[in-house]
């Protein structure tokens, strides 16, 4: 096996996870993303330039490789992980500001 550059957190004798891609060689070729659900597949550097649309569990999110995520996951990403803790706690503040002026109002009354 030969060593590779990327840190990887596996052990060095198993090697990258990566799974088979059966639409590789014709996205190198005609520049389609290449659609798949495998979140946990190893950044190969041959995958530097290339799209893919990796599902979120309920959407397929573009995903355009670059040579900073060559040893990292495909789920790993900034656009596929959002983080929906902001949106709820942004909805929460609201409701509970929404709250309070209804229970000053009520007591003004």
């Amino acid at each position: 096996m030969q060593r590779t550059f990327a840190v990887l957190a596996r052990s060095a004798w198993k090697g990258p996870y990566f799974v088979k891609l059966p639409e590789f060689r014709q996205a190198q070729t005609t520049g389609q993303p290449i659609r798949t659900t495998a979140r946990s597949c190893t950044i190969l550097p041959i995958f530097v330039g290339l799209k893919f649309l990796v599902h979120n569990g309920k959407d397929y999110i573009p995903v355009t490789i670059t040579e900073e995520m060559v040893g990292h996951k495909l789920g790993i990403s900034d656009v596929v992980q959002q983080l929906a803790y902001e949106f709820s706690h942004q909805q929460t503040a609201e409701t509970l500001k929404r709250e309070l002026l209804g229970c000053v109002v009520s007591l003004l009354l």
